[in-house]
This record gives structure tokens, sequence and C-alpha cells, in this order.
């Protein structure tokens, strides 16, 4: 059958029923148990206290009592639908994504993917100062034009309907998204998830992509003899972070990559459900109303199961160049694509020593001491500056 390649205007327009529907489901919540605070217990490692055992009831409480009297997702739904949103089919997936040109002719175009358990609304407040610097005090030199989709199997593109679609399946639908919509030439951002797919767009798009800027690069141990003993003190420390934190603090990442339905059929049958395993790694200093609309956004979409089978997807992942052999699976050769960092504070710890080993050409790495896993919510005007600083360097 023959993939629809038209590009759909598309707009946001929820039925009252299903607000309806949910308004009765949070006001019948049945409250999970939880233990009484111990006196003195101190936190394991660097969790905020009262979520030593996860998200606690105390938090989720006040996010449903927030939601169900004072949180409004027509405001919200109004928020998007004030910027240019289409959809398209690209390998027999839908993808929703908005396009927000900028009204510098000669902008740059640059796509933006978001992660779990987030979506477009991740990067909303940054469209303005990436797309008119003009108006924000910036160099209209640093003008972009911003593609912002959907993962596929998240929110407004719809479930996934087949296997396969892990971050080099995405990337390359990225290429062709770009292709499509006319960009010979352009950058590719991302976070969390997005930081997987965006060097991969950079792989298998070399010929256009003129850069790939990202929060976190996963690079970890391969387990080659003598590979830790190039590690810095302070990279040690770095990576003794991650492992504590995969350990300990990496229960949606463990279940999502082996068995996602497990959770998938209880977040389709509970909102407050989708808020507390959300929450996880929301956690309680972002915007509640922010936590609260990615959280309707895999609600009202019902895209809790295929959003979490992207984790299982990419664990069993084979890149198409890697070859496999009676010792097991080549590594993948290193990015060409000029690549840059912007580490923060409260975040994974890139370790550049194995983030050289995977990408060739790095051209920019900075580490700041503020900001979150979410630096477009309590560091967007540092992270506008690296995205600015990097593709600079690269007209």
């Amino acid at each position: 059958m023959a993939e629809h390649t038209a590009i759909v205007p598309f707009r946001i327009d929820i039925p009252q029923a299903d607000l309806d529907d949910l308004a009765d489901r949070l006001a019948r919540t049945r409250w999970a148990e939880e233990l009484p605070a111990a006196p003195g217990a101190a936190p394991a490692g660097p969790v905020p206290p009262g979520w030593e055992y996860g998200v606690p009831l105390g938090y989720v409480k006040r996010l449903v009592e927030r939601w169900r009297t004072t949180y409004d997702w027509r405001e919200w739904e109004a928020k998007l639908n004030a910027y240019p949103q289409f959809t398209t089919e690209i390998d027999g997936q839908n993808v929703h994504f908005l396009h927000v040109r900028s009204p510098e002719p000669d902008a740059t175009g640059l796509i933006l993917t978001h992660g779990w358990p987030t979506s477009p609304v991740e990067w909303l407040d940054v469209i303005g100062p990436l797309t008119d610097p003009r108006a924000h005090g910036g160099d209209p030199a640093d003008a972009f034009h911003l593609v912002i989709p959907s993962l596929p199997g998240f929110g407004f593109s719809g479930p996934t309907r087949e296997r396969g679609w892990n971050r080099f399946r995405v990337a390359r639908a990225w290429a062709e998204l770009m292709r499509r919509l006319g960009y010979d030439r352009y950058g590719t951002v991302g976070n969390d998830s997005g930081s997987c797919v965006s060097p991969e767009v950079g792989r298998v798009d070399p010929e256009h992509v003129i850069g790939v800027h990202v929060t976190q690069v996963f690079s970890f141990p391969s387990g080659d003899p003598g590979e830790l003993d190039r590690l810095t003190e302070q990279e040690r420390g770095s990576l003794a972070f991650g492992e504590w934190f995969v350990r300990n603090r990496g229960a949606y990442d463990k279940l999502q990559s082996t068995e996602p339905q497990n959770v998938a059929h209880a977040l389709a049958d509970s909102p407050v459900g989708q808020l507390g395993w959300s929450a996880q790694i929301l956690g309680e200093f972002l915007d509640p109303d922010f936590v609260l609309t990615n959280v309707m956004i895999y609600w009202l979409t019902n895209t809790a199961a295929s959003a979490a089978r992207f984790y299982y997807e990419d664990a069993a992942a084979v890149h198409p160049t890697q070859k496999v052999n009676g010792r097991g699976t080549e590594r993948l050769a290193p990015t060409s694509v000029p690549l840059g960092l912007a580490n923060f504070a409260w975040d994974f710890q890139s370790v550049r020593t194995l983030a050289e080993r995977d990408h060739a050409t790095i051209v920019s790495w900075h580490t700041y001491d503020r900001g979150s896993h979410f630096a477009t919510q309590d560091a967007p005007d540092l992270l506008v500056a690296d995205i600015r600083e990097f593709f600079a360097k690269l007209r």
C-alpha cells in the first residue's frame, strides 16, 4: 500500500466527553497506601526526603487536587493550538509535529526531539527565543525555523502499530520529515530519548545535518580492558552517580525496557497511575501545570503502552550497519557530524572520555551549575544560549 506523504494541518480538539470521564475517574480515585515517614530516616543517596520508596502519596494527592479544581486543559490546548501543527505518515506511522517558522527568512532549520515522559510541550518556552532572537535581545543571525515532532507512539502521533520503532527508525523518519518539509540543511536538538535519537539523525543524514546538540551523551563503559583507566577522577564520580541512579532510581527504565505491557494496563485505566508513573522523573520541582499537561497528553491519547515500548524496542535494537559475529554485536562506528553538549547540574553527568569513543567530532562541551533534566523549564536561558553558540560555530 502506498504511503500517504501529504502534510495535513492538525488542531487539538479533545472531546468534552473525554474530559468529563477524566473528572469522574479523578473523583473516584482509590489511593495507594504507604508507610509513615520514619523519624530521622536518611534518604538513599541524592533523593528528596519522603521519596525513598518512590513518588509519595502526599505529592500525588496535591497534584490530583490541583488537577480536579484549578488545572485548565482548554487553556493548554489553546497554547498548543497557537502554533502551526501538522501530521504526516512516515514509514507507515502517523507523525504529529509543530512547525514554527522564524520571521528571519535565512533562519536555520532545527528539529527538536523530546523524551519520556514529556511531549512537544517540553519545548514551548524556548520557541520564541529560538525563532525570533531579535525580539528577545539576541542576534537575528541566531534564528531557527523549528520542527517539533511527537515521537512515534507518543501523544498526538498516536500509538505505534508494529514492532521496531527504536531510535534508529525514528532517526530515519526525522530525516524524511525534514526532507519532506524542504530543509536541505538543518540541525538536531534533543533531550532524554531525544538525546539518543538526535545523533542518529546525523548518522543517517550527514549530507544535510550540520550539527547535533544534546543535553546528555549516553556513552557507557564498553567492558574493553583499560577503558576505565583513562577516566579522570571527576569522570569516575560522574560514572558512579550514573550507576547509582540506574540501580536505585531506574525502575521505569528497567520495566519499560523488558516488559512494558505490564505497567501499561494500569496506566491506560488510571489517570492517577499515569501521574505517579510519570512523576518519578518529572519530580516535585517542576511547575505542576507542566507536569499535568504532559500527563494529560499521554492519558488523552492512550499512548502509555506505545511510549513505554520505545524503551523495549530501543534496548533490543541492532543498527543496520552493525555486524553480528561469534563475539557478539560489533560497536557502531563513531558519529562524524559535529556534536555539542549542554550538561546541567541536576541531570545525568556525561563522561567526555567515553563520549569521544562514540562521537568523533565533539566541538562544544559545557557543564552548568544549575538546571535539571528538564532545562527548558528551569534553565531555558542557558540552554538557548548554548544552542545558539553551538550552531553559530557551524555557520
